[in-house]
């Protein structure tokens, strides 16, 4: 019997295929994943011990997300986002993850045919997202330093558009997007009657000057800003699966008809580690972000030494470094042979919508001080044997 059509023309999932490949070769160090090193806080196991006792921690709850959690992300919004929660005008919904609120958004407000832009190089699982709701993914060029490009975001935007998408800071880039970029993204949205999706799941991880910014903490933002975040990266929550979005207040229906269909509720005993960890607050991921940020300076210095090989835009933010290389071979060649020969993994750039054997993108969060040199050592002897 035949798979669905809709889901056969969808690119296959790149971080399962290069999984397989490093089960193969053990002993092979991951710059592939975009994971963190570090585990949640203590916190959180404390607060899963006290659910024992609560019987209520084990039926089903409200779609939207328990109270207790639902008050500590308004807390962080307003206080790490400048976000004003003004019930009415827009309203938190907590998600099985950041890839289910940028689902969740997606399918309240595109129909089959309508076009999303994606910033390229765009998180892959945005662009099957949209494929897979019978809509087209629109790729739109940034800029040789990674930044949007507004005029061409302008000129590619048309009465199919439903919305526009940034990742800052980016995955897979590691780019910060400007305030002012983001503003002007903003608004374009607004005088374009499009929705303007926020996907903000790096936001603490910034170094040197840049700086995030939330464009929902915009004056005239409600209304068609939908911001999406995560605790995946932030509190080493990767499996616990908790993300949550913020929605303008007419969307807010919609998407809990999805979601109610779709998950019923999010995991509430994840939701109560998430407010434990939220309770320690920004102060706990911003511990690990001057060894990740030494490890991100390791990792860039390192590369410079085989400039002739590779080009490294700047990246100061997230934890990911794109490298456009110096190339004919295609670039899943490149993958295979860094994991079978130098028991290095990265993820090929065409998966993120770049052309096959011109970039690579290195995620260097999994890292810390202690390996470091050892990966970074094999990606530069690989890199310079099957390059040169």
């Amino acid at each position: 019997m035949p798979e669905s059509r809709r889901i056969a023309a969808v690119q296959d999932p790149m971080i399962p295929i290069v999984g397989d490949l490093i089960a193969k070769h053990p002993g092979t160090i991951s710059l592939g994943q975009g994971i963190v090193h570090y585990p949640p806080p203590p916190e959180v196991f404390e607060a899963l011990r006290a659910l024992e006792k609560d019987p209520d921690a084990h039926a089903y709850q409200s779609v939207r997300g328990i109270q207790i959690l639902t008050d500590e992300i308004e807390r962080k919004l307003k206080s790490d986002n400048h976000i004003r929660v003004q019930h009415g005008r827009n309203r938190i919904i907590v998600t099985a993850g950041g890839n289910m609120a940028f689902n969740n958004a997606l399918l309240a407000i595109a129909d089959p045919g309508d076009e999303v832009i994606l910033l390229s190089p765009y998180y892959f699982n945005h662009q099957m997202a949209i494929e897979m709701a019978s809509c087209r993914a629109v790729a739109v060029a940034t800029d040789d330093h990674h930044q949007p490009d507004i005029e061409r975001i302008r000129l590619a935007i048309t009465p199919r558009t439903r919305a526009v998408v940034t990742v800052s800071p980016n995955n897979p880039t590691g780019a910060v997007y400007t305030r002012s970029a983001l503003r002007e993204i903003n608004n374009l949205c607004r005088d374009a009657g499009v929705y303007h999706i926020s996907d903000e799941a790096y936001e603490y991880f910034t170094y040197g000057d840049a700086k995030h910014y939330s464009p929902a903490s915009d004056d005239e933002a409600a209304n068609h800003t939908i911001s999406l975040f995560s605790l995946s990266k932030s509190y080493g929550f990767a499996s616990w699966r908790i993300g949550y979005m913020l929605v303008p207040g007419h969307l807010e229906r919609a998407v809990c008809k999805i979601q109610d269909t779709i998950l019923i509720c999010p995991p509430v005993v994840s939701q109560h580690a998430a407010t434990a960890a939220m309770k320690v607050g920004a102060e706990y991921p911003r511990r690990f972000l001057e060894e990740m940020s030494r490890v991100r300076t390791d990792v860039i210095d390192r590369l410079a030494g085989i400039e002739q090989l590779v080009l490294v835009p700047p990246a100061d933010g997230a934890f990911y470094v794109f490298l456009h290389v110096n190339s004919q071979y295609d670039d899943m060649e490149i993958v295979g042979r860094l994991i079978q020969d130098y028991k290095i993994a990265a993820m090929p750039g065409s998966t993120f919508g770049m052309p096959s054997g011109q970039c690579l993108r290195i995620a260097y969060g999994a890292l810390d001080r202690s390996t470091v040199d050892e990966g970074v050592d094999r990606l530069v002897t690989g890199l310079r044997a099957i390059i040169e």
